[in-house]
């Protein structure tokens, strides 16, 4: 039920669950910088399948989901723009879905994509499930551990400056959302913890899971997360649907 397809030139990894939620409710997922998949990730097919949720992962290499140029995706336009534009679009043509029916999902350098995107854009993306996100992406420049950055941002304090924490707004926030990171991760848990402590500090809504441990960064760890992150994203996209009932 997996499938890859292509959306304006760009390669898509789609699920198609075998009985659609009848609310029609959409998952984008978004990947980390390794590029993996969910086609062969169990663990969160079963999760989508249970719940009937359709989900498309674009494919954006190592863009880091930012607003910037990374020619490594494309030459002319910018991985927040594609899925804004060129994503929604298709699952609105493709499936008749639209905002609130849909949902973030990420892990590592996606996870920290869809906290940004849910921050810059909370009426567009109210709900999001990041897990791993990869908050303080600009350390990877000072390390010089990363070939796309430097070609996106001129040094690191420019990235920090464009990075999840400095997106949040005290008045102006996703509805849900949802982050987790093993107590482990030894390169991005002092980001989601700062996270937090601010989220905290503004009195803004969020759940999150610092406890759960399954060795670190990684799959292992995703795996784990799984069934809790998209859980959460039915109950929110059930309370988004409901609260628009009533309205």
């Amino acid at each position: 039920m997996w499938s890859t397809i292509e959306v304006d030139g760009h390669p898509c990894e789609v699920y198609e669950p075998a009985q659609p939620s009848e609310h029609g409710y959409v998952v984008i997922y978004l990947h980390g910088v390794s590029g993996e998949r969910l086609d062969d990730k169990t663990e969160f097919t079963e999760q989508f399948e249970r719940h009937g949720l359709r989900v498309i992962g674009p494919r954006t290499k190592r863009s880091w989901w930012s607003d910037r140029i990374c020619s490594e995706f494309d030459s002319k336009m910018t991985a927040e723009s594609y899925v804004r534009e060129n994503i929604l679009a298709y699952v609105q043509n493709q499936w008749g879905v639209s905002t609130p029916r849909i949902a973030l999902l990420g892990t590592s350098m996606g996870g920290q994509g869809a906290l940004r995107f849910s921050y810059k854009y909370p009426a567009v993306f109210p709900i999001v499930a990041a897990i791993s996100p990869a908050i303080d992406y600009h350390l990877r420049m000072k390390q010089g551990i990363d070939e796309t950055l430097p070609l996106m941002y001129d040094d690191p304090e420019v990235a920090r400056q464009d990075s999840v924490l400095l997106h949040i707004h005290p008045l102006n926030w996703p509805r849900h959302q949802f982050f987790c990171c093993d107590p482990v991760d030894q390169y991005w848990f002092e980001g989601v913890d700062r996270l937090q402590m601010k989220l905290y500090s503004l009195g803004v809504p969020h759940e999150f899971d610092f406890e759960t441990t399954a060795g670190g960064h990684g799959f292992g760890y995703y795996r784990v997360q799984a069934q809790q992150a998209v859980e959460f994203l039915v109950e929110r996209l059930e309370q988004e649907r409901v609260r628009l009932a009533l309205l």
